[in-house]
């Protein structure tokens, strides 16, 4: 009997099936033990020794796999072919070995890139040790991470409140997106000018010609930037001759690109399928882990975290014959493609992402993946094959053409191409990357009519059209991964940890694909561009993770790597700890000045506050975060919140209330204003004044005297249950618009329906929230889905809560993703989410037990013991501070 280590359930139930009776594979549910969430758990001063714990559900899991070995003859250890699929392996021997479970037995590292039959038996074949470097530089990695964690975020918490954390990648990330904010906000749009020409062969077809000379003068984008210039050459082309000068015909050739790696599909499935990076990483993990196709279990794709393009031998040979079947010998090229990586920091040995089987094409598994999984295989199967087909042939036509009158003389251009063989652009068709822009030359890809050389050409009309240069576009996903690799920043496996914990921090919001910074992440990388400018430089983050890759390539010690990390760092975090608040604000306020004081429309200066009109406005830390307050208090109580645009600026910003209308009720006065925490509508005056907040979404320029009346007047009565008679009430509160009857809330899509709703849908909302369970804080709410036993006991439920559905285990609750519908989760993808939530939180959790027959009471000493061990620990460091630093140095 041979004991096989795998990652996750569903890897292991499929590797299972192909080994057959001799083995046992079982699943470790990803990392089993980790740094412990708390100070000390890297030592610099130990030479950096590292206190590892294990969680209660790793445990059960170690238990297992100790119990499988006691009549077992070896341990093979098959986790993921990459470094954290490395650093788990040799995590699981540590434990073994320190519990002598092993007594002599052979261990054995495997690797396979696929999880098909062949790959797994050839795999088993050729077994390794474990790779000694590649461990090493996951531990200089997870030492780097934790050790910027735990002393770099408790700096903005002391001199930022307000900002939750700071991490090696993430900082970084969240710098270019800032940086990119900047930019825009610094831009200042320029004029320009395109005139061109709609003309007509002799035989009668039109196509249109770009100016590109005048009098000489080469025209380029930016040549004409006034419109009278504009007009003065339209003027001379309506009344000019034109004649084609030259007509230039040259056949190219365009290739295709390699194979998707890890970034390239994150990009490819963000511009042609909407999907986020996190989404398309969860999609990827289940067609590689295994799909059942007519009943057997097999692995469509190869592994998904990689940065290589090559694919094997074998692979090529395979898509070279689906190419000639499926699109002809003429597709086929007469030499297989071989491609490098051109990544500035790759290093993983791995192939590209492509099809385990490319006689398995995308239309023959419809009736076996869902949506999602079909439209990412899709795109997978097409690049790969496409790599290996033969190239586009492309006819590319220029026509020069002349314009005189008068003496006077123009320059124009006509461009086209035509496909004469259309090669892998059958199979794939490439296209910009998400967040690229055009280059502005007009050009016009379509195809022209016969143009001869020197003959004559009509006009039809001649047109001038006004530009405005446009600022660089922010980020998306997908473009800041493209950025973040070209810059050698992060590896393909962090890209989408990175970025879901720059929106879990509230640093970032994503609206329409695009990546906007919150005014608390640009606080964040001011302060730190200012104090800590080193370690959100491009170039030092890239070279440390030069010196990590060397690690993996066993060229450099990793404790030596950590040793120069630390000593500068450490001494830098020491010389903060001088550093007044008042210094840190006066060095916001410069950074981000723009968004701290944003132009007003009168043109008066931004910086003077506009009510007591004699103090300065600057940036104040409260307990919740920043805010502008004015130099005059407590004389003058202005305060306003930061915008993300500055578009509201100082549009009835203060406490000095904008006055709407007279409440026609209660005589009171109706006015808008804002504080703190934003702005609000108020009736009356005094501590009884009725006050409410303007609900997420309404500009403080739209709110009107109805508007206000509307939100003053609530919670508003719908009607009464037709049932109780006790009246149904519809209001916003903490968590969104709702309506509530007798105790139970029921949330409403928007906050437009507060105001609408009526009778009858209000009684089926309310009853469609009682059929799911209690209502917030009362129990429990009722399981949507039973998806079956825990492997440690107890059920596995998706229930849906007051923050949204989320997979349910004993005390641990793992939320759902956005995109995922509750009805179609899986027990494997419940038990992943479990595990990884009860890893990150560091709970120590048991299955749910069974209601004990007597009350157990704790003994008084062990209760004082527990009491002083509590607070001790309160007195070192706020515990949800802890696990906010520890999370990022876990996500970095």
């Amino acid at each position: 009997m041979n004991v096989v280590v795998v990652e996750s359930p569903a890897k292991a139930k499929t590797i299972n099936k192909y080994l057959g009776s001799d083995y046992k594979v079982l699943a470790s549910f990803g990392h089993v033990r980790d740094l412990p969430a708390k100070d000390g758990s890297v030592l610099p001063d130990e030479d950096f020794a590292m206190s590892w714990e294990v969680d209660t559900a790793s445990n059960k899991r170690l238990k297992d796999i100790t119990d499988a070995l006691k009549g077992a003859d070896s341990l093979i250890l098959a986790t993921d072919p990459d470094r954290e699929g490395e650093a788990i392996s040799w995590h699981v021997l540590e434990v073994l070995n320190k519990k002598k479970a092993l007594k002599e037995k052979k261990v054995s590292r495997v690797v396979f890139n696929a999880i098909t039959k062949k790959s797994v038996l050839d795999a088993m074949a050729n077994p390794r040790e474990i790779d000694t470097p590649l461990v090493d530089a996951y531990l200089a990695r997870r030492a780097l991470d934790y050790l910027v964690g735990f002393n770099l975020s408790p700096v903005l918490w002391r001199k930022l409140p307000g900002a939750r954390s700071a991490g090696r990648v993430q900082s970084v990330a969240l710098r270019l997106v800032c940086d990119r904010e900047s930019e825009i906000e610094r831009f200042i749009s320029e004029e320009y000018w395109q005139i061109a020409a709609e003309l007509k062969t002799p035989r009668g077809e039109g196509f249109t010609a770009r100016l590109t000379s005048h009098d000489g003068e080469k025209i380029t984008k930016m040549s004409i930037t006034k419109g009278d210039l504009a007009g003065q050459i339209k003027d001379m082309l309506e009344g000019a001759s034109f004649v084609a000068d030259s007509v230039e015909a040259k056949p190219t050739r365009r290739n295709p690109s390699p194979p998707f790696t890890t970034s390239t599909l994150q990009q490819a499935a963000s511009s042609k399928l909407g999907f986020n990076a996190s989404r398309t990483m969860q999609v990827a993990q289940k067609l590689y882990e295994g799909i059942d196709i007519g009943g057997e279990t097999v692995g469509l794709i190869t592994y998904m975290r990689t940065d290589g393009v090559q694919m094997a031998p074998e692979a090529i040979d395979e898509a070279r014959a689906a190419i000639g079947t499926r699109f002809g010998d003429r597709y086929v090229p007469e030499k297989a493609r071989l491609y490098s990586t051109k990544a500035k920091n790759a290093q993983e040995a791995h192939e590209a992402v492509r099809p385990t089987g490319f006689e398995r094409a995308p239309d023959e598994l419809k009736k076996y993946l869902d949506a999602d999984q079909l439209k990412l295989y899709d795109l997978i199967w097409k690049r790969a094959i496409a790599s290996q087909m033969a190239s586009a042939e492309i006819e590319r036509t220029t026509v020069d053409i002349t314009a005189s009158k008068d003496g006077k003389t123009a320059g124009l251009r006509a461009t086209g191409s035509v496909v004469r063989f259309d090669g892998f652009i059958a199979a794939y068709t490439d296209a910009k990357e998400d967040g690229e822009q055009s280059d502005g030359d007009g050009d016009d890809d379509g195809r022209l009519p016969q143009i001869n050389a020197k003959e004559a050409l009509a006009k039809e009309k001649i047109n001038a059209s006004q530009h405005f240069t446009e600022p660089p576009p922010r980020f998306s996903e997908a473009s800041l991964i493209k950025k973040m690799e070209e810059l050698g920043i992060g590896r393909p496996s962090t890209y989408a940890s990175t970025l879901a914990t720059l929106r879990d921090r509230d640093y970032v919001t994503i609206e329409n694909r695009r990546l906007t910074p919150e005014p608390k992440g640009r606080l964040v990388i001011a302060f730190l561009e200012n104090f800590f400018n080193r370690y959100v430089e491009f170039g030092f983050t890239a070279d440390l993770e030069e010196k990590l890759d060397r690690i993996s390539a066993g060229e450099l010690a990793w404790k030596d790597v950590l040793r120069e990390f630390w000593t500068e760092f450490h001494a830098h975090i020491d010389d903060t700890k001088e550093l007044r608040v008042t210094q840190v604000l006066d060095a916001l306020n410069e950074a981000l000045a723009p968004l701290v004081f944003p132009e007003r429309e009168d043109g008066s200066n931004p910086r003077i506050c506009p009510t007591c009109g004699t103090g300065n406005l600057s940036l104040k830390l409260g307990k919740y975060g920043a805010f502008v307050g004015c130099s005059n208090y407590p004389d003058c109580n202005f305060t306003r919140q930061l915008s993300s645009n500055g578009s509201d600026a100082d549009a009835a910003l203060s406490n000095e209330p904008q006055e709407l209308g007279t409440d026609p009720a209660t005589g009171e006065p109706v006015t808008l204003r804002t504080g703190r925490f934003g702005p609000y509508v108020q009736r009356g005056e005094g501590k009884e004044a009725k006050r409410s907040s303007l609900p997420k979404g309404w500009e403080v320029a739209s709110i009107d005297f109805e508007k206000a009346l509307s939100l003053l007047a609530l919670p508003r009565e719908v009607g009464e249950h037709p049932e109780t008679g006790k009246m149904i009430t519809a209001g916003l509160g903490r968590y969104g618009p709702f309506v509530l009857h007798d105790g139970t809330y029921a949330n409403l899509e928007s906050v437009e329906d507060v105001f609408t709703i009526g009778l009858n849908h209000a009684v089926t909302v309310i009853a469609e929230k009682k059929a799911k369970g209690p209502g917030r804080g009362r129990g429990t709410p009722a399981a949507l889905k039973e998806l079956g036993e825990h492997p440690d006991g107890g059920p596995v439920t998706v229930r849906d809560g007051k923050y949204g559905p989320y997979v349910n285990w004993g005390k641990i609750n793992a939320t759902l993703p956005k995109d995922k519908v509750p009805t179609e989760v899986t027990v494997e993808e419940a038990l992943e989410l479990i595990a990884a939530k009860a890893a990150a939180s560091g709970k120590k959790t048991k299955a749910p037990a069974k209601k004990a027959t007597k009350a157990k009471t704790k003994p008084k000493a062990a209760a004082k013991k527990t009491t002083a061990a509590k607070k001790t620990t309160a007195a070192k460091k706020p515990a949800a501070a802890k696990k906010t630093a520890a999370a990022t140095a876990k996500k970095d």
